[in-house]
């Protein structure tokens, strides 16, 4: 990001300093010699704060104000977004399950341990979201790499 004066430039857009007019494309075309004589200085843009945790606002500098949202509704949404996801990776197999409890058969020995994984997965990471005591914690107690099923390990 350019700054000058404080104030953010556009690399698209034309503008006006000390009573001279610069085109659109000056930024891209000049030197940083040429921008540093007028006074224009080049920082690296702040990353933008995850808005699923934090309120954010832009900045008129080029930085932004985050302010973290409610821990517990936030613990309660991870905990709802874990439980969702699991549910989404065990139900295409619930026939199985449900077959096997009605007619009495088996389900293959890789998918029962799958579908062990998944719950226990899911529970470790429900465990852990409720110990969170910051977002920090949060986010990282919410990022939960879930464990293949039977099919998509093979062609791993």
């Amino acid at each position: 990001m350019f700054l000058l004066n404080g104030q953010p430039l556009s690399p698209n857009n034309a503008f006006e300093h000390n009573g001279v007019q610069y085109p659109a494309n000056w930024l891209r075309l000049s030197t940083l010699a040429e921008k540093e004589a007028i006074g224009i200085t080049e920082v690296a843009d702040q990353p933008r704060p995850d808005d699923r945790y934090y309120w954010v606002t832009a900045n008129s500098d080029g930085t932004f104000t985050a302010t973290p949202k409610d821990l517990t509704q936030l613990k309660d949404n991870a905990t709802a977004q874990i439980n969702a996801t699991a549910h989404s990776l065990l139900s295409p197999s619930d026939y199985m399950a449900i077959k096997a409890a009605e007619t009495g058969t088996s389900v293959d020995a890789s998918w029962k341990t799958w579908r062990a994984q998944i719950r226990s997965e899911a529970q470790t990471a429900r465990a852990a979201i409720a110990a969170a005591t910051d977002i920090e914690s949060l986010i990282a107690a919410s990022n939960v790499t879930w464990t293949l099923d039977p099919v998509a390990a093979a062609k791993q």
